[in-house]
């Protein structure tokens, strides 16, 4: 190997804003094998080619006249990249996310390059640990950034960025809603984008994920170099890879096992790592310790005999504990369909399995599996795949203030909806007992040892819940009113189906979560909801630049922690509405139809400094009626579960004291409600009852559907 040559000092000079930007993404997200990126950067330089997109098309073409060129995406890796609007701190920007997405699809479209994307549809239990570690540094990330808001009152740099909560989720849906194919796989998204690029073709994998590194398919494109004015970015290229390293392809593997990943953990591996380090030629004292040992494992793998003996003898050697076979199944899982390696026998069972079998899972009725397993891999349903084939599910961090007692974390503020949703899937058993569900959700006090053990309850619907089949395959009238009312019960808001439907459905969609939100957190106050209802009906006349144009002269870390509860309480209504037979479309739930992070920081702080109704509705008289009529709606809901929701203003630096005006006499009733007696939650063992609608000026018992003027 010629490494002296090859790393010169001024390479690993300019190239190192990039090496540590990288380091910083894998603090970040831990992708792939542990410092394997950065290496290719310093210490391989011609390994990263910078490349033409649109001239690799062309070529495609010209080559393949039959296929047109494709590109897969490993959208999760890319998200981080892809989600640049200014603000990230305050729920998300999402209708200027939308712009951004359908930007980047326009840039490949004008080259004629056709996208797939792929996401994670599961995390694997073999992953687990690595998915774990991941969530605490999530954790101690947001605990540091809620410091920093309540410090400074502000969103810190970019250098503390955290994903805004759920953007993974709806940036699915957001694609599926640009018109574009998105694929929720069946497990780890990584084999199944290599394997697709392989199999059809594809010009090449974009991402940044350096185990598209080890895998042999397609060439792998970055995702954080990607110049898309222009359409250039890096191609990282294997076999340069390999020559440096004096290993070949078929070595990748082995090579990534021994480096550790997520079969294989760094912790086992520290004694091998060190008697290659001491016995290898290649030691360079310039370099840090993890580049000296990728180059010292990949001198050890070049002596050996290429040989399944000579992986029994490194199982042997490294004190893998109770699984000896951690190796073998670490090489095989980087083998995709058809290939074989020289280290494994080729009788040896794979291990990626690209369909579950259904003996194994809790919905033994085979044509609702593969109906949810369908609607999962085309993203058009959310968790229920996964509920009926392992009797699981995990939700990720959020960004939620531990600190904050007041508020309990947004798992648990939606469990009793869940185990409603779990038990209209899964069927009970003998004395109408359920199965368990595994949760695997992020909240403060969870170590995530193992999973939370959840009990389905059964949703109290009139003439008793139906049966999936119903939901799903049944037609008719008297079906979708089922499934409507179904939906409703997830949120103990059945006795309300005739108010609520009488909505355009994103503002009853929205109502749904509020009032769920508002019956289940006690301390959310009139000045919580007002805030709300006013950001869901300003929302509609603005435009994403209008949205990315607003201005916020501070932050509340507090109306942070909300806006990401609200964007989970979304997800939560994504999954009843699967579970349901969708009684709502899909688009209607999204965040960009109801939800803007600024605009809502912005509500939140006028309504909790006093401000009118005229002020929080911008003036606009047409939405005087709305907002009373739907306050008076969730008030109604509440006061049915002895829920009386008190004004409770906090307040902020900014009241400059000017916000007693001239009010239009359209406004000059208060916008606080006459419900001020104290209350206390009690979501559990009340009696439904159903009080007749008191909205202001009403009198009557059922009111007229209202639609939101124009702007």
């Amino acid at each position: 190997m010629r490494l002296k040559a090859i790393c010169s000092q001024y390479f690993v000079n300019s190239l190192s804003f990039l090496f540590e930007y990288n380091c910083c993404e894998f603090r970040r997200s831990a992708m792939g094998v542990r410092g394997l990126q950065g290496f290719v950067a310093r210490v391989c330089p011609d390994a990263c080619q910078t490349v033409d997109l649109r001239e690799m098309a062309e070529k495609h073409r010209i080559d393949h006249p039959d296929s047109p060129p494709v590109i897969v995406v490993d959208a999760m890796s890319c998200v981080r990249h892809w989600y640049t609007p200014e603000s990230w701190v305050c729920g998300g920007q999402w209708q200027e996310y939308l712009v951004i997405l359908q930007d980047f699809i326009n840039a490949f479209m004008a080259a004629g390059i056709k996208l797939v994307f792929y996401f994670d549809g599961v995390v694997e239990e073999k992953k687990r640990d690595e998915w774990i570690k991941r969530r605490m540094k999530n954790t101690e990330e947001i605990a540091r950034l809620f410091r920093f808001i309540k410090t400074h009152r502000k969103q810190p740099g970019r250098e503390m960025f955290v994903l805004p909560s759920a953007l993974p989720t709806f940036t699915r849906y957001a694609l599926k809603s640009l018109g574009q194919k998105t694929v929720c796989t069946l497990q780890e998204a990584d084999f199944e984008v290599a394997a697709y690029g392989l199999q059809h073709n594809c010009v090449g994998i974009l991402g940044q994920d350096s185990d598209y590194l080890i895998y042999n398919t397609c060439p792998y494109f970055s995702i954080e170099n990607l110049r898309l004015d222009r359409l250039v970015t890096v191609m990282y290229s294997r076999e340069v890879l390999c020559r440096v390293l004096g290993i070949s392809l078929t070595d990748l593997p082995l090579f990534a096992c021994l480096l550790g990943n997520d079969i294989v953990p760094e912790s086992v591996l520290e004694g091998f790592w060190h008697r290659c380090l001491t016995t290898s030629p290649h030691r360079n004292n310039s370099y840090n310790r993890r580049t000296n040992i990728l180059l010292s494992v990949a001198n050890y793998i070049s002596k050996i005999p290429c040989s399944y003996s000579s992986l029994k003898h490194l199982e042997e050697i490294i004190p893998l504990g109770s699984d000896k076979t951690l190796l073998c199944r670490g090489v095989n899982s980087y083998l995709l369909p058809g290939q074989q390696s020289p280290w494994i026998p080729p009788n040896v069972t794979h291990c990626q399995v690209l369909s579950l079998q259904q003996q194994s899972a809790l919905c033994q009725d085979k044509e609702i599996f593969q109906l949810a397993k369908e609607q999962h891999i085309k993203s058009e349903n959310f968790s229920i795949f996964n509920v009926l084939s392992h009797g699981g599910t995990e939700c990720s961090n959020s960004l939620e203030d531990d600190c904050d007692t007041e508020i309990p974390g947004q798992a648990l503020i939606y469990r009793p909806a869940r185990q409603h949703i779990y038990a209209i899937l899964l069927e009970s058993g003998k004395g109408g007992t359920y199965p368990l569900v595994k949760e695997w959700f992020v909240y403060f006090g969870n170590p995530l040892r193992k999973p939370d053990l959840i009990q389905p309850v059964q949703p109290s619907v009139k003439g008793g819940t139906p049966n999936l089949k119903t939901l799903w395959l049944a037609k008719g009238p008297d079906v979708e009113k089922q499934r409507y009312s179904t939906f409703l019960a997830c949120f103990h808001l059945q006795d309300e189906m005739e108010e609520l439907q009488a909505l355009e459905a994103p503002v009853a969609g929205f109502c749904c979560l509020l009032a769920y939100l508002m019956m289940q957190v006690s301390s959310l106050s009139l000045e919580d909801l007002n805030a709300f209802l006013a950001l869901i009906l300003c929302l509609k006349g603005k435009s994403a630049a209008q949205l990315t144009g607003l201005q916020l002269a501070e932050v509340d870390s507090r109306a942070v922690h909300l806006g990401a509860v609200l964007i989970r309480g979304l997800t939560t209504l994504l999954m009843a509405n699967s579970a349901c037979g969708h009684p709502f479309r899909m688009d209607d739930l999204m965040p960009w139809a109801v939800f803007d992070g600024k605009l809502f920081q912005e509500k939140y702080q006028k309504s909790h400094r006093g401000c009118s109704v005229e002020e929080l509705l911008e003036g606009n008289e047409s939405l005087y009626t709305p907002f009373q009529n739907l306050k008076s709606l969730i008030c109604k809901v509440c006061m049915a579960k002895k829920r009386t929701i008190q004004s409770r203003p906090r307040g902020n630096r900014l009241n400059t004291g000017r916000e007693q005006r001239d009010f239009n006499p359209r406004f000059q009733q208060s916008h606080r409600s006459r419900f001020v007696s104290p209350y206390h939650n009690q979501m559990r063992g009340f009696t439904q009852r159903h009080l007749q609608f008191q909205g202001r000026g009403s009198g009557h018992a059922h009111w007229r559907r209202y639609h939101l003027p124009p702007q």
